[in-house]
């Protein structure tokens, strides 16, 4: 195991003439003879990941003499249409090489994760056993799996890809549902912007165990904003099949994508790109990802025009409906008490992450698709799209603390699957 190529700082700047190069110095590194491929890039919902270039990259230097199939790591999101797939991948791979991941029905149950390992990694919180469930397509006989995707702060794993890819994106209910909730049970706020968390040891443990014969290299952005603009910049790139790959890239994630703050947050306005957010399932990053520097009683404001629905997946998206945003010790109460929701456990966890815990007042401002009165009764407030829009004018806005024209300060996030926002004291004190 090893890294076959590394690259990253918070000055550097990849261009795509340099990622191709990296690239095809790694596949040379590699050595081995490929007939067919899988590479496993995030879907549209991760387009900041740079991923799709990379994707298209690898497909024009191996589909001349290698079968390449591309399965987008889903999770439980909706498929690609080919309109979005045209968007991220672009125009010259053809649609018959992407292939479709059912979390429900397409999978392989490879194994378990005893209990006992779950009950040590989480400080005692969970104790169950976790089927590790992944895709029937990664046994279909390649010779190399390329799995791509952007190293960021995340809610469940603390920073999101590396062997996430594969057992969450790529994997089945009971391993998708029992990792999110160790990780809302253990604490988001315990979690985030970290490197070592019980649900990362859950994913290493079921690739490194379970799929170790699968011929599995891993493909790490560290991606962050350009200040002036809404370019995504490549500051760093990592291609390896060990954790020592995942590593250098997660401290520079570290680096360039945690916002530390030296005071709370009194009024938060977030804005959710439609082409990226459609759901609270996707959107309540707005939330989880803010949640860790708002103050007690702020409030945070959500302008959400491409909001369609709650959940990506139709069972989800009822379950939120009926049991909604509630908090930690309802939803656990309610976990406790209703078999649908121990059958359905990320659902539950995605309560818990999108729940300020009655600290401080979410407003969820939704386009057409859905009215207010709709996201009242799942526990948020909401307020008239239209009118906010006019009251803050977010296209004049800059990323951070910006004062109004009648003395209100606000803090301004265009972006927030872009980064974490919190105290500095507190992430310090939680290290």
């Amino acid at each position: 195991m090893a890294t076959y190529f590394a690259r990253g700082g918070v000055n550097d700047k990849i261009s795509t003439a340099e990622k191709r190069d990296a690239l095809s110095q790694a596949l040379k590194v590699l050595g081995r003879p490929l007939r067919k491929v899988l590479i496993l890039p995030p879907d549209h919902t991760r387009l900041n990941s740079n991923a799709g270039e990379l994707t298209h990259l690898l497909y024009e230097m191996l589909a001349p003499k290698v079968e390449v199939d591309i399965m987008p790591t889903l999770g439980t999101h909706t498929p690609m249409s080919p309109e979005k797939l045209r968007m991220m991948f672009g125009d010259k791979i053809p649609l018959d090489r992407f292939k479709v991941h059912d979390w429900r029905k397409g999978i392989r149950r490879v194994g378990d994760i005893p209990g006992k390992l779950i009950r040590e990694w989480s400080g005692g919180v969970v104790d169950y056993d976790v089927h590790v469930e992944v895709s029937n397509r990664l046994f279909a006989g390649y010779d190399l799996i390329l799995s791509v995707g952007q190293l960021v702060p995340h809610e469940v794993v603390g920073i999101a890809n590396y062997t996430k890819n594969l057992l969450t994106g790529a994997g089945g209910p009971d391993t998708i549902n029992k990792s999110h909730f160790l990780g809302a049970a253990y604490g988001m706020e315990r979690m985030m912007g970290r490197i070592d968390t019980p649900v990362r040891r859950l994913f290493n443990y079921g690739v490194e165990k379970f799929l170790h014969d699968l011929p599995i290299v891993y493909v790490l952005t560290v991606m962050q904003k350009e200040k002036a603009g809404n370019d995504m910049i490549m500051r760093g790139l990592y291609v390896g099949d060990d954790v020592e790959t995942f590593t250098l890239g997660a401290k520079l994630s570290q680096k360039v994508n945690l916002d530390l703050l030296d005071k709370p947050l009194k009024k938060v306005l977030v804005y959710l790109d439609p082409h990226e957010f459609k759901s609270t399932w996707l959107g309540n990053k707005a939330i989880y990802r803010t949640r860790m520097a708002m103050a007690n009683g702020g409030e945070l404001i959500i302008l959400a025009p491409g909001l369609k629905e709650f959940g990506e997946d139709a069972e989800i998206d009822r379950l939120i409906r009926k049991y909604g945003y509630r908090g930690t010790p309802a939803t656990l109460a309610a976990v406790k008490a209703n078999a649908e929701l121990q059958n359905n456990l990320s659902a539950a966890a995605h309560f818990i992450h999108g729940s300020s815990e009655d600290r401080f007042k979410i407003t969820y401002c939704p386009g057409r698709d859905l009215s207010a009165d709709v996201i009242r009764s799942v526990g948020f407030e909401a307020a008239n799209l239209d009118a906010v829009i006019k009251r803050y004018q977010p296209e004049t806005l800059k990323d951070g603390f910006n004062r109004m024209p009648d003395g209100e300060e606000i803090f301004y996030v265009s972006n927030p699957a872009l980064g974490l926002w919190a105290l500095r004291s507190q992430f310090e004190a939680a290290a």
